[in-house]
């Protein structure tokens, strides 16, 4: 019965069917709950430390219940109390009798949601950074070896002047080094919202240190510290500035901007039979049609890449329209848009990994598309005007003129005479821009992702 039950509501795709087990679990109930029971602790803690009369016992209890969560009663007290947070002090306080009277003393709602989501937002960077560089890592790996592999350049998808595989896979590498930076600076921006009361004055802790504006700091800075922050945010109304939640969900659209496009190339040289995505020995490309090879994580990625990138309008619509200390019409968006932000950015470098671990390159194919290009351009008249064969080398052969240089046409045709300074570029760049950037998580770097298709 249980079973059955789950199928019969909706279930969002981005946990059941994509999303990692670690970043499902830094959105969940379970690690939100938790975070505010660390947090009550953090703040019995720290008003003990600086003189409010809080016991060893009341302390030693609370740590002791962190874990065991009653949900059933929970929900019971949030139906009749219309107050998520007041119905988990309520819940905390039932397997914490002793220290009831000081779990959450002198705090509003918001300092446990809204710390709870910085946390959240911090941890959630923490799991895409290591993911984000070992697509770098894979990607660079791929462009070094085929640093010097010419293939047709495209612009406005018409065949251009050549480049090389490696360097076109530089394009890419440079949007997700920006990408990286970007994450890594916002990630470091986070700041924490501390201990700041209900309208960001201080005035509830401020009262219970009867006016000592000094033990009040001490406190903020004590309860940031332990939450595992450098710094809090010096002024906030009764949330942190919603801002922070543009900045956040802004580099993970940037990214999602940066994934679709590689994909879409991806897609595209798919069709060319230049490059492939990974094809699983027992996989359908076509139901009806097998020969097919669809390149679907690809489009995974850029399905769910357009969800990334749409969503940063909610943060930047709910900042907008807070009111002087706050409204409440932040509440249910923020449920929806943070989480998924994350949830998709995961699923996207994961597959992405996998797709970069994978890439099929077909030389031959590069190579003869580059042939017969430059060729078939200066043919062309003849094919278009006289619907004749595209005969440029027999004409060039037979021509007196070209007698001096028949010799030599074997390497002029050379596609690598084409590609200018294309190979030197990816050496260049891989190693002053993409190598020293994965650095710091070498130790990430041998995740392999297996997909579920």
């Amino acid at each position: 019965a249980q079973t059955s039950c789950k199928f019969m509501k909706y279930r969002s795709p981005l946990v059941s069917r994509y999303a990692s087990k670690e970043m499902a679990y830094n959105f969940s109930d379970r690690n939100k709950f938790t975070t505010w029971r660390r947090l009550w602790l953090y703040l019995a803690k720290a008003e003990k430390e600086l003189g409010l009369p809080i016991t060893d016992a009341q302390v030693s209890e609370m740590e002791s219940h962190l874990e065991d969560i009653d949900f059933v009663m929970a929900a019971e007290e949030e139906r009749k109390l219309r107050h998520d947070v007041m119905a988990h002090v309520h819940t905390f306080a039932h397997c914490c009798p002793t220290a009831a009277p000081i779990i959450h003393l002198g705090a509003t709602s918001c300092y446990v949601g809204d710390n709870t989501d910085l946390i959240m937002l911090r941890d959630g960077f923490d799991i895409l950074l290591p993911k984000l560089a070992r697509v770098i890592d894979r990607l660079a790996n791929f462009a070094e070896k085929y640093a010097d592999l010419p293939t047709l350049g495209f612009t406005h998808y018409q065949p251009a002047q050549l480049t090389t595989v490696g360097k076109r896979a530089c394009l890419w590498l440079q949007d997700l080094v920006m990408d990286i930076h970007n994450l890594q600076r916002a990630r470091e921006d986070l700041r924490f919202r501390g201990v700041k009361g209900t309208t960001g004055t201080q005035a509830s802790f401020l009262q219970l240190f009867q006016g000592d504006h000094e033990k009040v700091e001490e406190l903020d800075w004590k309860v940031t510290e332990m939450a595992g922050f450098k710094k809090s945010y010096l002024v906030t109304g009764q949330t942190y500035s919603r801002k922070v939640d543009i900045d956040t969900l802004c580099v993970l659209a940037s990214l999602g901007a940066t994934v679709h496009k590689i994909c879409t190339d991806i897609r595209l040289l798919a069709n060319l039979k230049e490059i492939e995505e990974p094809f699983e020995k027992e996989q359908i490309g076509s139901s009806a049609m097998p020969y097919k090879r669809n390149p679907m994580r690809a489009e995974r990625c850029c399905s769910l890449a357009r969800h990334l990138m749409a969503l940063v309008s909610d943060p930047l619509q709910t900042a907008s329209v807070q009111w002087l200390e706050r409204t409440l019409d932040d509440s249910a968006n923020r449920r929806i848009s943070l989480p998924e932000s994350f949830l998709t950015a995961d699923i996207i470098l994961s597959t992405l990994q996998n797709i970069t671990e994978g890439l099929v390159v077909y030389p031959k194919v590069c190579v003869c598309v580059c042939k017969i290009r430059v060729l078939s351009q200066q043919a062309a008249a003849v094919v278009k005007q006289e619907g004749g064969d595209n005969d440029l080398l027999a004409r060039v052969q037979a021509d007196p003129y070209f007698t001096p240089i028949l010799g030599q046409l074997d390497a002029l045709l050379d596609p690598k005479t084409f590609v200018g300074r294309a190979p030197q570029q990816v050496t260049r760049f891989l190693s002053e821009e993409v190598r020293p950037v994965l650095e710091p998580y070498k130790s990430n770097m041998n995740v392999k992702i297996e997909l579920e298709l």
